[in-house]
């Protein structure tokens, strides 16, 4: 998957909602190894409260795009090789950093 910033702020919060669906989700599969479930909230619980409180400032007005990196990433590029929706959070990253595709 190529990382596509999108065009319009509507689908960047749609692609926000997706990586906290995806997160749920992975957590929901963990959830049933109950050996496996402590080490992996030890990185996706921190992750989805990230993308969560990025969802919020969307909703109440206060997200401002920035040059510094979102909070979570650093659990992204640890833990990349379990997250199989990295690229959509580092996508969600890159629009943060760099602000829509507006003009490509």
């Amino acid at each position: 998957m190529l990382n596509m910033r999108p065009k319009s702020p509507e689908a960047y919060v749609k692609m926000v909602d997706q990586a906290i669906i995806e997160v749920e989700e992975l957590l929901s599969c963990y959830e049933y190894d109950m050996e496996d479930v402590g080490k992996h909230l030890e990185y996706l619980d921190p992750l989805v409260q990230g993308l969560r409180r990025l969802r919020a400032s969307m909703a109440d007005g206060s997200y401002e795009f920035g040059n510094e990196d979102l909070s979570f990433m650093p659990l992204v590029v640890k833990h990349r090789g379990q997250l199989p929706f990295s690229e959509l959070l580092v996508t969600i990253n890159e629009t943060h950093r760099n602000g829509l595709a507006v003009d490509e």
